[in-house]
């Protein structure tokens, strides 16, 4: 892991193209959690740098996870909707409801973003719409999870506050597992 930092800190135009490839890919994928990116894109470029370019990079991993969701998941999705009443609505939404939902939903930190584009993928939502409305919602959460992850790294109060938060939310959860 040192090696690829110090490979990207000596060569920042890659670091450019590799942190956007990366995003493009968690979006795809879906489960991975982009702070980790974030994470490394505070350090390569500084706050704002990283801001941006992960920004850019969650754009376009947004726009390349609803194209292949779309074209990859829709008739079978369209097919079996029946059986789930309420996922099927969010199916039918369009026009102004379908962009206020998505900026909506990309506002909210806790609702996975790549739910957030399956359902608007296999719906009635053009690209374009989606670009705009998931892009927009997307900057106050990546702002913040920029802020957090700078505090982190430079290990400042606020850092080891978000650190113990992070801590104390993981063993509650730990513990509510164990005892159900």
């Amino acid at each position: 892991m040192n090696q690829l930092e110090s490979i990207l800190i000596a060569h920042k135009e890659i670091a450019l193209l590799f942190s956007i490839l990366c995003n493009i890919l968690i979006s795809i994928i879906g489960l991975i959690p982009s702070v980790f990116l974030t994470a490394l894109n505070v350090k390569l470029f500084g706050f704002t740098g990283g801001a941006v370019v992960s920004l850019i990079g969650e754009a376009a991993g947004a726009i390349a996870a609803f194209f292949l969701y779309r074209h990859g998941f829709r008739k079978w999705i369209n097919q079996h909707a029946a059986r789930y009443p309420k996922a099927e609505r969010l199916l039918h939404v369009e026009g102004k409801e379908a962009f206020l939902l998505v900026l909506s939903l990309r506002l909210l930190p806790f609702v996975p973003s790549s739910l957030v584009t399956l359902f608007a993928a296999l719906g009635k939502m053009d690209w374009l719409s989606f670009l705009i409305a998931s892009t927009t919602g997307k900057i106050p959460a990546l702002l913040i999870e920029t802020y957090s992850v700078s505090e982190v790294l430079n290990w400042s109060g606020t850092g080891k506050v978000i650190l113990g938060a992070l801590s104390v939310i993981m063993l509650l959860y730990i513990w509510k597992q164990k005892r159900t």
